[in-house]
Formats: structure tokens, sequence, C-alpha cells
């Protein structure tokens, strides 16, 4: 495990971004960080100044300088990408616990003898960017092109057309067997839950977050999903979780989780 005093981590964290969840993680083990914020323009897209810490302008984005990055012609390790983030520091600082066990007693190194819990954690390290994201993002862009800015009255009833059409043949049937699913997951999770691998926090439920919670902002889901309005109520609940956002409110005056 990395030396805390001897690592500088610093997130570059975005409004209403994927970010807020490193920031939980940071947290959750307790390492020393510096953030450094950044607020949307009037489009909604980042600030050009991201491009200046990762050409793809984006967040959340970490810079890590520590023992390896020492000498005087190294310079900071930049990293983008959630899970890639989540790997990182979960590996160099204390995150094991964040970890399920990886195999069965008696079944160390065989193929199929991993457990449960752990097959979980590493499908939904994949699952929140690959699976969910693409149709939240899917919906905002759909609601977006309904109400385009700039385009005279009579020519809006096109875009909202075509938007709605979208909307219910793609994008509505798709987040619906996607919540369906996850739904039952919670249902089937080892020792009941609440969290997607069983009763603890892992990395993998944090990755989770901010999809869900942004989620349940924008459409409550305890109407027809409450199992996983119990997840949103029991992350909310995590002490990492409150201190992350307690500290957003700090450098940023306020929190909103949404897409």
């Amino acid at each position: 495990m990395a030396s805390t005093s001897e690592t500088k981590v610093t997130l570059y964290w975005l409004e209403k971004s994927r970010s807020q969840r490193i920031l939980w993680l940071l947290e959750e083990l307790h390492v020393p960080y510096e953030v450094k914020t950044f607020q949307r323009g009037k489009d909604m897209l980042a600030p050009p100044e991201l491009r200046e810490i990762h050409p793809l302008g984006k967040s959340p984005v970490i810079s890590v300088q520590g023992p390896g990055t020492s000498d005087s012609n190294s310079k900071p390790i930049v990293i983008a990408e959630s899970g890639m983030i989540v790997e990182y520091i979960c590996d160099h600082f204390g995150g094991e616990r964040l970890i399920p066990t990886r195999y069965k007693p008696g079944q160390e190194g065989k193929v199929g003898g991993e457990s449960e819990e752990w097959l979980r954690y590493r499908y939904y390290m994949h699952f929140a960017e690959g699976s969910l994201m693409p149709f939240l993002v899917f919906k905002l862009v759909t609601e977006t092109i309904k109400n385009p800015p700039g385009v005279p009255f009579f020519l809006k009833p096109i875009p909202r057309v075509v938007a709605g059409q979208v909307e219910s043949q793609f994008v509505e049937p798709n987040l619906q067997r996607t919540f369906d699913f996850l739904e039952d997951q919670l249902k089937t999770a080892p020792g009941g839950g609440p969290f997607f691998c069983g009763t603890k926090v892992t990395a993998a439920d944090i990755m989770m977050s901010f999809p869900l919670v942004a989620a349940d902002t924008r459409v409550p889901l305890k109407e027809k999903y409450p199992r996983l309005a119990g997840f949103v109520q029991a992350l909310e609940k995590e002490e990492g979780y409150q201190r992350a956002v307690e500290k957003i409110r700090e450098v940023d005056g306020k929190f909103e989780a949404s897409l």
C-alpha cells in the first residue's frame, strides 16, 4: 500500500459528473487529496481548461505524484476513466476491503472457483459504464432534443416527434429492461443485500452510485423499483458518501447529483 505522506492525489472535479464517485472513494479510503473544481458552460459541456489536464477534457481525472514519480524529470501520472481510477486507487491505497474475496475456500486459483460476491463485483465494475450509463445519456439527449434552443416555435414539433419515437422505441424499453434486471439482482444479492455484492459496500457499488443516484433524482425509483431505491438510500447513509457530499458543498457551495 502506498504511503499517503509521500503521495499527492489531485481530483479534477466537474459539477454534475461521474467525478463524485471518485471523491467518495478517496473519502472512503481516507486518502489525502486536493480537489480542483470546474463548472460547466451554458452548453453544459466541460470547460476547455480540462483539456489541459487530459486531451479529452472530461471528468473524472486524477493526477498522482508519488515515490515512483519523484525524480526531477518525472511528471505526475494522469489517469482518466472512472473504472481505471477506481482500480488504481484501490490497488495503491488500501482498497482491499472494498473488493470481495475472489475464491471460495479450497478453490483458490481454479477456473470456476470464484465466489459469487467477487463475480458480481467484477461484473458491476464494467456494467456501470458499459450498460447502464449509455441509456441514461440517451434519455438525457432525447429530452434535450424535444425542446432544442434556438429553433423557431413552429419547427419544434419536428424534433419533438423524432425524439419521442427514439425514446419510446429504443430508450425506454432498454431502460426498463435494465432496471428490471437490477431490481432482481438486488433481490438475489448474497446475504440479502442491500448492495449488489452483498451486505457490505464495494468499489463496484461506488461505480454504480452515480448513475442510480442521478436517475433517482430525475424519476424517483421507489414506486416501481423499491430495492433500487433502497440501494440509493443505503449509499447515502454511508459515512464516506456523506463526507464526499460535504466536501463538495465546502468547495463548490452546493451538491447536485444529476445527469
